[in-house]
C-alpha cells in the first residue's frame, strides 16, 4: 500500500510514456531534450491593423451598381411604364458617374417597354370585348 505522501504509481525519470519501450532505438530518430531549436518554438504573427478600419473597396470610388438601373429591372415587372422610365435616367446617370449597371439598366428599358405594350395591347383587347359585347341584342324577351 503507497504511503500518503508518495504517488500511486510513478514513471521512471529517464523515459517518456509518449516515447517507444524501453531498450528500442526511435523510428524517428533521436528523440529527446536535445532537439533543436527552430522545431520548437513557432514564428511570430505578423502585425495586425487597427480593428474596424478598412480600406476603399478594390475598384475605386463610385464603382457600385446603380440604384436606379436596380429599380428599373424591378419596376418593370410591378408597373412598367416607370421600369422604362428609370431605364432611361439610370443610362444616363451611368454615363455620367462610371458606375456599374448599364446591363440592368438596359433590361430594364427593354421589359418596361415590352411590358407596357402588352398592358396596352391587352387594354385595348378588353376594351374591344366590352364594346363588341354590348352591341345587338337589348335583352327583351
Amino acid at each position: 500500500m503507497p504511503q500518503p505522501d508518495q504517488p500511486a504509481y510513478e514513471l521512471p525519470a529517464e523515459r517518456s510514456p509518449f516515447g517507444p519501450p524501453a531498450g528500442e532505438p526511435s523510428p524517428y530518430g533521436h528523440q529527446g531534450p536535445q532537439q533543436s531549436a527552430h522545431w520548437s518554438q513557432q514564428p511570430p504573427y505578423p502585425p495586425q491593423g487597427p480593428y474596424g478600419q478598412y480600406g476603399p473597396p478594390p475598384g475605386g470610388p463610385g464603382r457600385g451598381t446603380n440604384v436606379l438601373a436596380i429599380l428599373s429591372l424591378v419596376f418593370a415587372f410591378v408597373f412598367p411604364p416607370a421600369g422604362a422610365v428609370l431605364g432611361h435616367v439610370a443610362k444616363r446617370q451611368i454615363r455620367t458617374s462610371g458606375e456599374e449597371g448599364d446591363q440592368l439598366a438596359t433590361w430594364g428599358l427593354i421589359l418596361g417597354y415590352v411590358f407596357t405594350g402588352l398592358t396596352v395591347l391587352a387594354c385595348c383587347g378588353w376594351l374591344a370585348l366590352v364594346a363588341f359585347g354590348n352591341t345587338g341584342d337589348s335583352g327583351s324577351y
